[in-house]
Formats: C-alpha cells, sequence, structure tokens
C-alpha cells in the first residue's frame, strides 16, 4: 500500500488534536510506516457505560476515521473487563461498576452507532477481556510493580481526592495499569482519547517501556462543550446533541449553537475544508450555522435526511408553522402515582411541573430555567411566570424552545 508523505499527513492527524506526545516519534513512526508500507497501529479504548453515543464522543471517532483515512490500522477495544472496574476519571469520587450484563448490553448498541463515523468493515474490534482475564494475581502484582503511589497520585482527579481527604479506593489504581496494559497487548503505536485521558495513555508508555516495546504516541483531542457553550456535552447536563436522535433535532439543536462555538464545531465535528471555513467565516453567521447543521446531520441521517431537517427547521422555526405530527402525552392529573409532591387530584398544576412530566424537560429545574427566559408557550401564548398553573381535564398545545412540541393532555381527577 502507498501512504501519503509524511507532510501531507501530519496536517490531517494534527487538526481538531489537543496535544501530541511526542509529535518527534509519531514523525519517526509515519516515515518508518511509510517505508516498510506497514500500516501504524492506532487504538481507542471505549468503556461502554452508557448505550447512545452523542457528538462529544464522536471528536475522538472522527481522528480515528482520520487515521483509517490516511490508511492505517485502527482498533477498538470494547472495555468488558474495565467497565467492571470503573474509569474514575474525572470523578470526586469513586464510580460505581457496571454490571457484565449492562457492559455486553451497552457494547452491542455501540458497533452500529461507530460505524456512523468509522469503517467498521476496516475496523479491528477487541475485547480487553480477551487478554485482562487471562491474568494471574501474579501477574497484576508485576504489572504493578511498575508504578509507583507518587506516579498515581500525579493525576489531577486522585490529587485533588486526596488533598480533600475523600477516598481513592485501591482497585481504581488499577484502571490505568489496565488500560495500559491493552496497548502493551496490541504493541499500540498510538493511542487516543479526550484531554482527561492524558494520565492513562502516559502509563500506556511507561508500561510498553516496562515491556521492552517503543512506546505509543499519545494523541489527545478537546473535550467538546454542549450546546450552553460552557459545560462539556453531557446527557446528565441536558447540553447534549445525540447521534440516533431524528435529523430534525439534530439539525434544529445545532441552530441553537452560538455564533462563537459553531467555529469549534466545524473544526471538531466535521471535515469541513479550512479554506471553506475561512470564507464561510467572512460571510453571514446564520449561513454558517446553517453549513454547520446540514454537514452534521448529513452525516448521521445522509444528504436526504439533512435537506428534510433544513425544510422542517425552516417551516417551522423561521416561518413559525406548525409540524406536520405532534406528539401527544398524557399526565394523569393525580400525578405519576399519586406521590408526594404532587397536586392533590382535581387542582391545577405549576406549568413547570407539567413540562417535566410530559417528558419535555428532563427536571423541573429546566423547566424553571426554560420558563424564566420567556421560552414556554402554552396554545400560543407566552408563558411569563413560573406561578402559572393549568387545569386538569384540558389539553394544551405546548412548545418549549424552538423545537419541542407537544400536545399534553393534563387528564381530570377522575
Amino acid at each position: 500500500m502507498e501512504f501519503r508523505s509524511v507532510d501531507e499527513q501530519l496536517p490531517i492527524i494534527r487538526r481538531g488534536a489537543a496535544d501530541i506526545i511526542v509529535e518527534a516519534e509519531l514523525v519517526q513512526k509515519l516515515e518508518r510506516s511509510r517505508r516498510t508500507r506497514t500500516p501504524l497501529r492506532v487504538k481507542l479504548g471505549l468503556d461502554p457505560t452508557a448505550p447512545d453515543l452523542h457528538l462529544g464522543h464522536t471528536v475522538v471517532l472522527r481522528k480515528l476515521r482520520d487515521f483509517q483515512d490516511l490508511g492505517h490500522q485502527i482498533i477498538v477495544i470494547i472495555g468488558d473487563f474495565t467497565g467492571l472496574i470503573g474509569d474514575p476519571t474525572g470523578r470526586s469520587e469513586t464510580r460505581k461498576p457496571l454490571t457484565r450484563n449492562e457492559i455486553l448490553a451497552n457494547a452491542e448498541t455501540y458497533r452500529a452507532q461507530l460505524g456512523k463515523v468509522i469503517d467498521m468493515a476496516r475496523t479491528r474490534v477487541e475485547f480487553n477481556s480477551t487478554w485482562l482475564g487471562r491474568l494471574t494475581f501474579e501477574n497484576v502484582i508485576r504489572e504493578a510493580a511498575n508504578l509507583t503511589v507518587a506516579r498515581m497520585l500525579q493525576r489531577e482527579d486522585f490529587a485533588a481526592r486526596y488533598i480533600a481527604e475523600r477516598p481513592i479506593s485501591l482497585h481504581e489504581f488499577l484502571y490505568p495499569i489496565a488500560q495500559a496494559y491493552d496497548s502493551v497487548a496490541l504493541n499500540a503505536d498510538v493511542e487516543m482519547g479526550g484531554t482527561d485521558q492524558t494520565f492513562n495513555l502516559l502509563v500506556g508508555r511507561d508500561l510498553q517501556r516496562a515491556h521492552g516495546q517503543e512506546p505509543q504516541i499519545a494523541l489527545t483531542v478537546p473535550l467538546l462543550e454542549g450546546l450552553d457553550g460552557v459545560q462539556k456535552m453531557s446527557k446528565s447536563y441536558g447540553n447534549y446533541v445525540g447521534i440516533n436522535e431524528k435529523p430534525e433535532d439534530i439539525y434544529g439543536k445545532l441552530m441553537s449553537v452560538s455564533d462563537a462555538m459553531m467555529w469549534r464545531y466545524f473544526e471538531l465535528l466535521t471535515r469541513v475544508p479550512e479554506s471553506e471555513i475561512g470564507a464561510l467565516r467572512s460571510g453571514h453567521p446564520m449561513e454558517a450555522k446553517k453549513r454547520l447543521a446540514r454537514t452534521i446531520t448529513a452525516q448521521y441521517h445522509g444528504e436526504r435526511g439533512a435537506v428534510d431537517a433544513e425544510e422542517h427547521f425552516a417551516r417551522v422555526h423561521q416561518q413559525r408553522d406548525m409540524p406536520e405530527e405532534i406528539e401527544t402525552a398524557r399526565v394523569p392529573a393525580s400525578g405519576a402515582a399519586g406521590g408526594k409532591g404532587f397536586p392533590p387530584k382535581g387542582s391545577a398544576w405549576p406549568v413547570w411541573l407539567v413540562l417535566k412530566e410530559a417528558g419535555l424537560v428532563p427536571s423541573t429545574s429546566e423547566a424553571r430555567r426554560m420558563i424564566q427566559q420567556g421560552a414556554v408557550e402554552v396554545d400560543r401564548r407566552r408563558v411569563a411566570s413560573t406561578e402559572e398553573t393549568l387545569a386538569p381535564g384540558g389539553a394544551y398545545l405546548i412548545q418549549v424552545g424552538k423545537r419541542r412540541f407537544k400536545r399534553v393532555v393534563l387528564e381530570g381527577a377522575g
């Protein structure tokens, strides 16, 4: 196989990368790869901690695809063994490990989703229980002997918890060792991860040296900010865009990104040529944002899906037309179970509670926030206060933000 020159490969690899440790070593690996016509082994480990991926997860997947398109061998490791430990990265307390059934169920959904970014036909998929499950207690002791407690406490999250006298379980120290051993088992040339994974990737270099291997390159990518432009994209923050969402939802959410954040999304989530991005910067921000939303929507739903989503956005949000189909949600007026925190039977409901129970927002705090921002309408009338209520026995057309519509039936007391 004929590889591109190193000078051609490097700009592609650098795009969207936060750090390359050590770039000079990467250059040497690329030169040798081209000379010997041997692809680099590029590794990404994924612990299947949740069944659905969002755009934040795809930043590193997009970089993995870059290596794949350059002719290198990409290896996705499903952490069915490391998931049993629980990755402590970024945690202020011990993470609850997943059960094996949870891990396997989540892993099954990953394959189809990964195929929306990388070419699975050219991807090597491994489960790290294949080698980690074979290690004896003696083996684990020998691997642990390659690292010191002082080295482990260089991790920011471990150090912060140690200073604050919050517990660090001993098994959490084993996680970086297990991830690093993945690199040894595969003799990886490059390992990728978010910037929060830097320590783990560097432990991989340490362990490879201890095993007489050439240390891998640690390539990190930024953690993508969510739609709020502040917190990292996460389901728990409600600021995410899921890659399995409907095309009109992906498109609409991306149209809400700030003008400043839009360019970061272009860089990390697309491969629109930088020359074209430069031209878009000199034009109207709205046209650039449409290009961003259309490009990303097409990545996950095809060109037809992107075109339909754009037309839907124009019809519903710009022309103020109603969606063709609006979901109906029924809310028992006595509450989800007539339980604590719900109005008595026959009593009016606060609008913020109706929003939560109808599934229009993930939490009551989010409902209150949307009302305070003037982003909630009931029967085409803006809700002006969090004190407003709705009477049971009625049906209401409720809109939250620019994209979410539901017909909510607040059932009677009987």
